[in-house]
């Protein structure tokens, strides 16, 4: 990298942590695309402050929002109205997901913090038959396909901060004050552990460093 590229990332870094805005929630309405119209029960698992399961429960009768974080849980449930048909309950993604099956699962910017192919077959339980599993994740650059990727979402990540900041101090996104662990599993190596586990799962990297999963149970 020459002095010159080197500055210009620098500089476009510091541009995009004074516009922060959240990549997972950019994806929260492409996943309502992947679901049916309406549907009776949705797990959200690392359901964080909430912002997808709210939206589930727009087309579910029942929501459960689990995460790690008991800070975290009692923020989403500060900020879901009563009448929301959503509970948030502190639990471990693999031991404490609630009794019961499942017609929709979610689970976005979460699964890199788990044993990624004991996650998914601990998901695959709790599907119900005909159901849907769509998975939002982070995986470690590896290719020339996700260095490509990221050269392009570098600049589209500062447009879109400043777009959606423009004309206001924005605070950092709520998901986003965490700090998280980064992912260690190429994609590659995650399509190849998701194929086993999941026969027929669909898989595609996007923009803004993620990829997604999404298998349906027959």
């Amino acid at each position: 990298m020459t002095p010159l590229s080197h500055r210009l990332l620098q500089a476009l870094e510091q541009f995009n942590a004074a516009h922060p805005w959240d990549h997972n929630a950019h994806y929260h309405r492409w996943i309502l695309r992947q679901l049916p119209q309406r549907f009776d029960s949705a797990l959200d698992i690392g359901s964080g402050s909430g912002d997808l399961a709210r939206l589930l429960a727009t087309r579910a009768n029942e929501v459960r929002g689990i995460d790690s974080d008991p800070t975290i849980v009692s923020r989403a449930q500060r900020l879901t109205p009563a009448a929301t048909p959503v509970t948030f309950t502190v639990a471990d993604a693999l031991t404490g997901i609630p009794a019961g099956s499942y017609d929709v699962i979610t689970c976005v910017a979460t699964i890199h913090h788990l044993p990624f192919t004991e996650a998914l077959i601990v998901f695959r339980r709790h599907l119900a038959p005909g159901g849907t599993l769509v998975v939002v994740g982070l995986s470690r650059a590896q290719t020339a396909g996700d260095y490509l990727l990221g050269a392009v979402a570098s600049p589209l990540n500062a447009a879109t901060g400043w777009l959606k900041n423009k004309g206001r101090r924005a605070p950092r996104p709520a998901s986003m004050t965490a700090r998280t662990r980064p992912a260690d599993m190429s994609f590659p190596d995650i399509v190849s552990e998701a194929e086993d586990a999941l026969p027929g799962a669909r898989l595609r990297r996007r923009l803004f460093w993620r990829y997604t999963l999404v298998w349906h149970r027959h």
